[in-house]
């Protein structure tokens, strides 16, 4: 019996498990939204890789490791030669000693100019490290640490437009709900008014004509009822498209769409766009400072290891060799092509403050646009409401009056026409309002 009540408890547990899982709140969404949507993703792949381009810049400050393996075999005089001296294997006779005595000095030695096939292998170890580059490196570093701002921004920016999207549907969905539960209202009310009117036929009260009038406006609402329905279906998809997994049943908002308390100060103190701009400002300034590094002299150094022999590695202790330096190199003049570029940077630094100033009265003018906009809607929802509430009474009252003969279906249609109508409207000017006020939000990249 203690197993038989313990499966039923868990399967309880199961099931309310399952429903809280299918049940999705708009809060649950937003922190799947993090994780899940596909753009979001993207967007973070760019954010790494732009890591990436740091790390390929910072690396060039340590310099640069190689290894090289010469292979050769030539009969070249030059070549054979060479290859003797950097094997520490060169002797009198390569200089064509043997001849000596017995020939005119002018007498070319053979041995010198003539020698046999040799085989050549050197091992070679390189080390390159730049101790100074006009500040150059340093630019670019910062250059990339700014691309780097540039591409989290961009994630911020994908990030906000998608809450921005699956907040709205979320929303969307509350009022599509609202209405179609005053719809269905209304369609109970005229079903009660469609099984009267059938009643008062029966008894000579009504005509036929009255009854059809009641059908086509049940109709009426039942295709609207059809619509909103669709339209929840594909919003439906749209979230599981966002979410880029499948969702059936949503938590709607209980309430309304709150209004941003924020400043306009707050918002463009939050603003992606304005971010964006300002990190754009900063490198013209790194790019300024790229181009002045073509004034100043760069400076290298370097150490080096090799031995060679006529096989791999052939006595390499006895014929290595290593060579330690330094490079300065300075363009003292270059047909005032630097001066050009510089100039260039100074001028783009110029335009990239232009663009934030006008980026910032930008952003200002959305926000006095929006603000305005839902102080009109609010003055119209809250008129619709009431012109609502008018028509739900006149309705109820001109349907009391047709049972009484007071007034005909016509009569009764067209105030029950003018009841839709208000919800519609109603509807849409919430559906503004919502959208208005998460566009407010938006600007402040989603801080409400």
């Amino acid at each position: 019996m203690k197993k038989i009540v313990g499966i039923f408890a868990f399967s309880l547990l199961l099931h309310a498990s399952t429903s809280t899982t299918n049940t999705l709140t708009l809060d649950q969404a937003l922190q799947l939204l993090k994780t899940k949507n596909l753009e979001i993703k993207a967007a973070k792949f760019d954010e790494l890789s732009a890591k990436e381009d740091i790390d390929a810049i910072s690396g060039k400050n340590w310099g640069k490791l190689t290894f090289t393996q010469d292979i050769a075999r030539s009969n070249d005089a030059g070549n054979v030669f060479g290859f003797k001296l950097a094997s520490r294997e060169a002797v009198f006779r390569d200089f064509g000693f043997a001849q000596f005595g017995s020939i005119n000095i002018d007498t070319p030695p053979d041995d010198l100019n003539y020698p046999g096939y040799k085989s050549f292998f050197q091992s070679k170890l390189k080390y390159e490290v730049p101790l100074f580059t006009g500040f150059m490196l340093s630019s670019y570093t910062d250059i990339m640490k700014k691309m780097q701002e540039m591409k989290s921004l961009d994630k911020s920016k994908i990030k906000t437009q998608k809450e921005y999207e699956l907040k709205k549907s979320f929303y969307d969905m509350a009022l599509l709900d609202s209405s179609i539960k005053n719809l269905n209202r209304i369609l109970d009310n005229i079903n009660i008014l469609e099984n009267t009117t059938k009643t008062m036929i029966d008894v000579g009260y009504a005509k036929k004509v009255d009854l059809l009038e009641v059908k086509a406006k049940k109709g009426n609402v039942e295709r609207l009822l059809v619509q909103m329905n669709s339209n929840k279906k594909l919003l439906y998809h749209y979230i599981s498209f966002l979410l880029n997994q499948k969702v059936d049943h949503i938590q709607t908002p209980a309430a309304e769409v709150a209004m941003p308390g924020m400043s306009d100060e707050e918002i463009l103190d939050h603003n992606v766009d304005l971010k964006k701009a300002a990190t754009g400002l900063k490198i013209t300034k790194d790019m300024l400072s790229a181009s002045q590094a073509a004034y100043y002299p760069t400076l290298g150094a370097f150490g080096e290891m090799s031995t060679a022999d006529d096989t791999f590695l052939g006595d390499a202790d006895k014929h290595k060799a290593y060579t330690i330096g330094a490079r300065l190199s300075w363009n003292l003049f270059d047909g005032g092509i630097d001066a050009a570029k510089i100039e260039k940077s100074k001028i783009q630094k110029l335009k990239m403050r232009s663009q934030v100033e006008l980026a910032k009265k930008g952003i200002l003018l959305k926000i006095a646009k929006i603000r305005t906009e839902i102080e009109g809607v609010d003055v119209e929802i809250a008129s619709l409401k009431k012109e609502l509430d008018l028509a739900n009474a006149i309705y109820e009252n001109y349907e009391g009056r047709y049972k009484e003969k007071l007034v005909s279906m016509s009569d009764v249609i067209i105030k029950q026409s003018a009841q839709i109508e208000k919800i519609l409207q109603l509807q849409i000017a919430q559906n503004k309002r919502t959208e208005k006020i998460l566009a407010l939000e938006k600007l402040a990249n989603g801080e409400n």
